[in-house]
């Protein structure tokens, strides 16, 4: 068993894993980086990257349906669902050699295999162990399978990507951002889908006027919601049909496929966590505090390990601002996770920064608050058959009317909102935004002229 003392060592190479080991090389750190998969970790591989190929494909798919409308003749073929797939595993792949050629062209050794802690600062793989005085844990997460009978016929958001070819009927089980994007790509594509949920709305945990909207619209474009539907187990007919049986009795289906997308869950076992003394909370995840440090000293976690704000932009800001104090000296450099900019991918997209209204409301008071809202359908619309509406809200706080709430569902909500989100981060007012001209003709402009 040989020893090799490094200034850090990383495990895990997903973006999080990634962006700590190639600041902290910027620094002259002497780095390992230990990944027994393909680089990229869930973004790159299971996540964003391929998510967001196969909502271009629908994209496209509703382009095709207007064309019509705008004077276009098309005749369309059959979608061919195993050649976009090639196609977009061919990219994620040479992203994959992207990333080994940047950890070899910064020095930064990658060793492939599984890390297991044999004490603090100590990291086995294989017959080698790997000594630091600082280690970040960045392993990632996994999609959770519920524990009922049946659950290994259906598949997992990872799964997803690995469909060779596109069910006709398919459920997808669950209501968060995952289940909603899958979702809107089946049923652009063709598919008949059932978005199964627990409750009686999608994206609970984001501003009320974004799963409403959300859902009216998938509903106007055929996918059925079922609510209140908690799963008890799946069955396999003798045709290999698929049915959903619900804790209330209900059967659902039938279905070809059958996606789960209820959750994910810390990769956490089998890390010899215990023998390095490294707490985890009540979930499951790693313990941190606001400087991602564990509750032992010279160990860190970033990313989706940790619990917080699942997002690949923030696994990336954390392990970035980590290497930046431990390796640069910026000793006030953390990742502060408030007004922290999402998007969901569905169909049409969302965007949303800062607090929903209950939260302001539970934060501040609701006499503190005042809100403002605005609902129209596209310009783009105008011509075609569909009429999705777009819905935008803003909640302002205190007599200067501090926007803390800035939310979005309609097209483009994807590419407007990143500006939105640094005029919240600087603390921009509703008067702030009052006296921004406005960009006509289009759905961002409503922001600046709400009244």
């Amino acid at each position: 068993m040989t020893t090799r003392s490094f200034d850090l060592v990383v495990i895990g190479g997903g973006s999080g894993g990634l962006a700590c080991a190639q600041r902290a090389a910027e620094y002259g750190a002497k780095i390992a980086l230990i990944e027994a998969d393909r680089l990229g970790g869930t973004c790159v591989n299971v996540g964003c990257v391929p998510k967001k190929v196969m909502w271009n494909a629908a994209q496209i798919a509703h382009a095709a349906h207007d064309a019509a409308h705008y004077g276009f003749e098309l005749t369309l073929g059959r979608h061919d669902w195993r050649a976009l797939q090639l196609a977009r595993d061919a990219y994620v792949q040479r992203l994959n050699g992207i990333y080994e050629r940047n950890l070899a062209n910064k020095k930064i050794e990658l060793v492939r295999g599984r890390g297991h802690f044999v004490g603090a600062g100590e990291v086995r793989v294989d017959e080698q162990t790997l000594a630091a005085p600082q280690v970040v844990i960045a392993t990632g997460g996994r999609p959770s399978i519920p524990p009922i009978p049946g659950a290994e016929f259906g598949v997992t958001s990872d799964g997803f990507f690995a469909l060779q070819a596109k069910p006709e009927r398919v459920a997808i089980v669950g209501s968060g951002y995952i289940a909603v994007e899958i979702a809107g790509v089946f049923a652009a594509l063709g598919s008949k889908v059932s978005l199964v949920i627990r409750q009686d709305r999608v994206l609970r945990s984001f501003d009320s006027m974004l799963g409403d909207g959300l859902m009216k619209i998938m509903r106007d474009e055929g996918i059925e919601i079922v609510t209140q539907a908690v799963p008890r187990a799946l069955g396999r007919d003798v045709d290999a049909s698929l049915r959903l049986l619900t804790v209330d009795g209900r059967t659902v289906g039938p279905f070809d496929c059958v996606v789960w997308a209820i959750g994910r869950e810390p990769m956490v076992e089998d890390m010899g966590l215990d023998r390095a003394g490294v707490r985890l909370d009540a979930s499951g995840h790693i313990a941190v505090d606001p400087l991602q440090q564990t509750n032992v000293g010279g160990i860190h976690a970033i990313g989706d390990v940790t619990g917080r704000a699942l997002l690949t932009p923030v696994a990336i800001a954390a392990g970035r601002r980590l290497a930046d104090r431990v390796f640069s000296g910026m000793t006030d450099r953390y990742l502060d996770y408030s007004n922290i900019p999402t998007v969901v991918f569905s169909h049409p997209p969302i965007g949303t920064v800062g607090l929903s209204e209950q939260e302001a409301r539970d934060r501040y008071g609701a006499e503190s608050l005042k809100i403002y809202t605005s609902g129209f359908v596209p310009m783009y619309h105008a011509l075609t058959t569909r009429k999705p509406r777009a819905e935008m809200k803003l909640i302002t706080m205190g007599p200067e009317q501090r926007i803390v709430g800035c939310h979005v569902i309609g097209a483009g909500a994807d590419e407007m909102l990143q500006g939105f989100a640094v005029a919240l981060k600087m603390g921009a007012t509703k008067r702030d935004f009052d006296d921004t001209v406005a960009i006509h003709p289009t759905s961002a402009e409503e922001f600046v002229t709400m009244r």
